[in-house]
């Protein structure tokens, strides 16, 4: 689950996108100093240990030439031989007199050095016993130093990873805050303006159907009751939106089986005095006996937002094409297309991309919502200035 919906937010995708780079960055730059620190901690611990054994190396080399000196002098009669030190021993001109090393070639340049489990140590005896020039100390490094180093990177490193997740999950929520505040204010909006449409939404549709247009004989009388019938459609429908959005968690769906190509026509004859006023041609292509298990409510829902948006945003004299096939339903205009950077944007809650009409952008989140409800396919066919194809198939 991601770290957005533990917070319980409904962002619009692009304020997500700025959020996850956020997380991303964040993240990022923790494995950074993590990475950093442990490699600091790490070198530091392999200096010390070096230094201790350079010690330890320079302590038995003293031992050593001690010893080698006795054995000089007749005082000893075997080359000192220890369990944890090998040693060899080299001319002034750097040709090998002795060794116990198991390889006993060697750099002489350097004082110390390291060579994978390997460290040893250059010491010179100060005097030419067995025309010995320089002595090397040789000893394994047994590494333990490294696993006690390795195992607390972890511990540290897992502690110190999970402190920054929750600094950064705070600071997240102080980032989302404003956020979060703006969308609580336009949902209690959303919702006050609801309940103040109910009863004037209901008064105008009840009135509105009751006159007959037929009677009426003043083409003026007329064409004001149609723009007065168009005006209380679109308040009816976004109150029907805005009710949705309100209650969709509370709506029980009573499914029954639908015929599509009835209940398109049902809503192309609701919206026909829009599409008159804007002179749109709705052209339908609709097979016979295409049934589908849905809540007669919600397919309603569903056409009328794909419609209405093809109405609003199309141009004059032009052209919405309804195709319903066996599995598919399609609404195709002629308007002003979106950009195709846009499309996977334009079912998020109040996205708007053409501010030139109203809306609160709700009505494809609303049709987004209802498509998953019933594991409907919904996919946006769009080009700039030609138009937009809203496929839906089962």
């Amino acid at each position: 689950m991601s770290v957005l919906k533990n917070l319980d937010i409904n962002l619009p995708k692009s304020e997500k996108k700025t959020l996850y780079r956020f997380l991303f960055l964040y993240i990022f730059f923790t494995i950074i100093t993590l990475s950093l620190t442990s490699s600091l901690y790490y070198t530091l611990q392999k200096e010390l240990q070096t230094k201790q054994q350079t010690i330890s190396l320079n302590q038995y080399a003293n031992e050593f030439i001690i010893e080698l000196q006795e054995l000089y002098e007749d005082k000893i009669q075997s080359y000192p031989v220890n369990d944890t030190f090998k040693t060899s021993l080299y001319d002034e001109n750097y040709n090998l007199i002795y060794s116990t090393l198991d390889h006993p070639k060697a750099r002489l340049d350097q004082i110390s050095y390291t060579n994978n489990k390997i460290i040893r140590y250059i010491k010179d005896p100060q005097g030419y016993y067995l025309n010995t020039q320089y002595v090397i100390v040789q000893i394994m490094d047994d590494e333990v130093w490294l696993k006690e180093t390795i195992q607390t990177i972890t511990i540290y490193g897992v502690l110190f990873f999970v402190f920054m997740l929750i600094i950064g999950y705070f600071l997240l929520n102080l980032f989302l805050k404003p956020m979060k505040d703006a969308l609580h204010l336009l949902d209690t909006f959303i919702k006050d303006t609801t309940h103040e449409l109910n009863t004037p939404v209901s008064t105008i549709m009840t009135n509105i159907e009751l006159i007959d247009k037929e009677s009426i004989e003043d083409k003026y009388l007329l064409k004001t009751i149609n723009r007065i019938d168009i005006g209380a459609k679109t308040i009816s429908n976004i109150y029907d939106d805005l009710t949705y959005i309100i209650l969709n968690n509370k709506i029980v769906s009573l499914n029954e089986e639908i015929d599509l190509k009835s209940t398109i026509e049902q809503r192309v004859e609701y919206f026909e005095t829009l599409a008159t006023i804007k002179k749109i041609s709705i052209q339908t292509q609709l097979k016979n006996n295409v049934k589908l298990t849905i809540d007669k409510k919600k397919i309603s829902k569903l056409i009328d937002n794909i419609l209405s948006n093809a109405i609003k945003y199309n141009k004059v004299n032009g052209i919405i094409t309804i195709t319903l096939d066996t599995n598919t339903l399609s609404i195709e205009d002629t308007g002003r297309g979106i950009k195709k950077e846009d499309i996977d944007a334009m079912f998020d809650r109040y996205a708007r991309f053409d501010k030139s009409v109203g809306g609160f952008g709700i009505g494809l989140n609303i049709v987004k919502m209802i498509c998953n409800e019933y594991n409907l396919t919904i996919n946006i066919e769009s080009t700039l200035n030609k138009g937009t194809k809203v496929l839906i198939s089962w």
